[in-house]
């Protein structure tokens, strides 16, 4: 396929994407892209989980987020023939990661599609609150670093005040 019909598809793909809600009428317009893969359904997914952890990070004080409002999330397709091309254009990427018990794996496999695939090399994992990074993770980001060679970002927890007794 030439660069000219990739790039006519993706115009085509991108009509057809719903526009994020940003909650009100005057709200400023979204300035950062955050492409999402690994949702449930898709590129017809909800976003609202991606933009929560966004709010729940910046209210943790992660000053990288800025205003939660200002990120226009985008979901993917893993089976997307744009995904080469939007790896290129596109410097923002994440991966969800669920917290059912089939979401690590999931992910992963996601993550092992995408990189065969020619996908971004370098994502943001994105995830409900869980109750501690420690475990599957840190198991999903060595994973993928060792056997795919994609970095992860994780996010930190904050930690927690320890009470002396």
């Amino acid at each position: 396929m030439s660069e000219a019909d990739q790039a006519a598809g993706l115009r085509r793909w991108a009509e057809t994407q719903p526009e994020p809600s940003t909650g009100t009428a005057d709200s400023r317009p979204a300035s950062r892209v955050l492409m999402v893969l690994g949702l449930p359904d898709g590129a017809q997914a909800d976003v609202k989980p991606v933009s929560r952890a966004l709010e729940r990070w910046h209210a943790q004080g992660q000053r990288w987020v800025g205003d939660p409002v200002a990120w226009r999330v985008v979901a993917l397709d893993t089976h997307s023939p744009h995904l080469a091309v939007l790896t290129t254009q596109q410097p923002r990427w994440a991966l969800w990661v669920g917290d059912d018990l089939d979401g690590f794996r999931r992910a992963y496999l996601t993550l092992r599609r995408v990189s065969q695939q020619g996908g971004p090399s370098r994502l943001l994992l994105v995830h409900p609150p869980l109750p501690s990074r420690a475990g599957l993770l840190d198991n999903l980001q060595q994973a993928a670093a060792q056997f795919l060679g994609v970095d992860l970002l994780v996010i930190g927890m904050p930690r927690r005040r320890v009470e002396s007794l």
